[in-house]
């Protein structure tokens, strides 16, 4: 995590973009992205530079010879504010959004229509001081930087989006353990957090893989898919992976809802938070969706649309609203009954209402499935998440309880979890016993609460009290009256 100097700083940042006018969060957002994107850009080059100076290699740069000046450290060192705007709004600008020039990559896609939409050179000069001295030449520092950056976003968006908090997803991404063959999809992106923690978790634990050719390939341009229909945020997405490493990640404008998605049996691997009560053209909703849930809720129908997109034996991660493990309406019941019989529903990670403050209050689990086509559900595990190292209220401030490292730990050793009992944390329910509930999948439905025996005084002993209660009580006020009196 930053410290809070540093997010002083990125308060400072936004403040001067918002007394300038920028007002709305999301272009704020992404005038930020591009700062940053041209400091880290500078940043990787030095270090290559380094690299084939010290190995004696001759260094091919991303900057021509002429053009050196486009560079985040030559630029800032420019006295003048006015030159500095002249410099980065008219060149270095141009620069960033041409990087992949006419290739069809995500990046190149998204970038044409880019804005700079700073408007003082003295508003400019402020945010590159101050962003200068922000440490994000380290990969995780500036990771959590630009989280931090992204947490801005704190309305929710017109389809039902709001940010998940990156230790959910990184949270979530622990207990799917990507692996380099996968081929990862969010069909509801937003700003990518959820491929950019698969990248960031592969980096970490399979770093060799960077050594084999293919691998490092599938890596770079075939591994990450990610859909959105807001350009901004697939533009913010596209510079999220590439400040990630990802060379070339498969991210499109796309209703993932509509007859337009074509994907089927693609992926094997699906990690999202798809929007809740979004706005929905029903009349552009896939067919084969509405086959499985003939429903207007998009939550219901992004559940269809990841049993589709998945290859066999697939896996998905993904966030539910709490109305979707006990709803009794005809289309909720058929997702779960779907999922639970045709394919392999392992757990229920209830998580606390607090988590998605101070944007939404809504109650929310992870759901874990396998998609078979055959069934294989046996017994469900559940968890009843009660703390996320932060507090629960709109503040959201640090505290020691954190049930996560116990909640990854024990979902890697489900062996150990066969003996506990109903009144624990967590527990397995059989398949049978679920059905019988009409496939409700609510933890409190099976969870059994321990009540502490309470042994009370006889009732005439209680009388006595109140007794004497009341007669010191008249006691006192008669003694008050005689002090008036006197």
């Amino acid at each position: 995590m930053i410290t809070g100097e540093i997010k002083n700083k990125v308060d400072q940042i936004w403040t001067t973009l918002w007394t300038e006018g920028l007002t709305n969060p999301l272009t704020a957002i992404e005038q930020l992205t591009y700062l940053l994107f041209i400091k880290s850009l500078d940043e990787i080059e030095t270090t290559k530079e380094q690299e084939a100076e010290f190995l004696g290699l001759e260094h091919a740069s991303l900057f021509p010879k002429d053009k050196q000046y486009l560079r985040w450290h030559q630029f800032k060192q420019l006295g003048s504010p006015e030159e500095m705007y002249r410099i980065v709004s008219q060149e270095v600008f141009p620069f960033i959004k041409n990087l992949h020039g006419n290739e069809d990559t995500a990046f190149s896609k998204y970038m044409k229509d880019a804005m700079f939409q700073i408007q003082k050179p003295s508003t400019l000069a402020k945010v590159v001081d101050s962003l200068d001295n922000l440490p994000t030449s380290d990969r995780d520092t500036a990771g959590d930087i630009y989280e931090y950056v992204l947490s801005k976003l704190s309305t929710s968006g017109t389809n039902g989006q709001f940010r998940t908090p990156r230790h959910i997803i990184k949270m979530m991404v622990e207990l799917m353990k990507p692996a380099p063959e996968d081929k990862i999809i969010d069909p509801a992106m937003g700003s990518a957090g959820f491929l950019v923690e698969a990248s960031e978790y592969l980096r970490k634990n399979y770093s060799d893989l960077f050594l084999v050719q293919g691998l490092k390939d599938h890596f770079h341009n075939t591994m990450f898919y990610g859909y959105d229909m807001d350009i901004t945020m697939l533009r913010i997405g596209a510079m999220n992976m590439m400040l990630h490493g990802v060379d070339n990640p498969n991210i499109s404008y796309q209703d993932s809802l509509s007859e337009e998605n074509k994907d089927i049996e693609q992926y094997t691997l699906v990690l999202a938070n798809p929007p809740f009560k979004g706005s929905l053209d029903y009349e552009a909703v896939s067919n084969d969706l509405l086959k499985v849930v003939k429903t207007k809720k998009t939550e219901l129908l992004f559940l269809a649309l990841f049993l589709r997109i998945l290859k066999p034996g697939g896996r998905a991660a993904v966030i539910v609203p709490d109305g979707v493990l006990f709803g009794s309406s005809k289309a909720h019941k058929a997702i779960r009954k779907e999922i639970i019989d045709h394919h392999k529903l392992e757990a229920i990670i209830s998580m606390p209402s607090g988590v998605f403050k101070p944007y939404a209050g809504v109650s929310t689990a992870i759901m874990i499935f396998t998609k078979t086509g055959a069934g294989g559900t046996d017994n469900v595990w559940f968890y009843d998440m009660k703390a996320d190292g932060y507090s629960l209220d709109d503040k959201r401030t640090e505290i020691e309880e954190n049930d996560i490292p116990d909640i990854i730990e024990r979902f890697h050793n489900l062996e150990a979890e066969k003996e506990r009992k109903r009144t624990e944390q967590s527990f397995f329910v059989p398949v049978e016993e679920i059905r019988e509930n009409d496939y409700d999948l609510s933890i409190n439905k099976y969870k059994e609460m321990e009540y502490a025996k309470v042994e009370y005084e006889a009732p005439e002993k209680i009388l006595e009290k109140i007794q004497d209660y009341e007669n010191e009580i008249i006691q006192g006020i008669n003694e008050l009256k005689a002090l008036l009196k006197g």
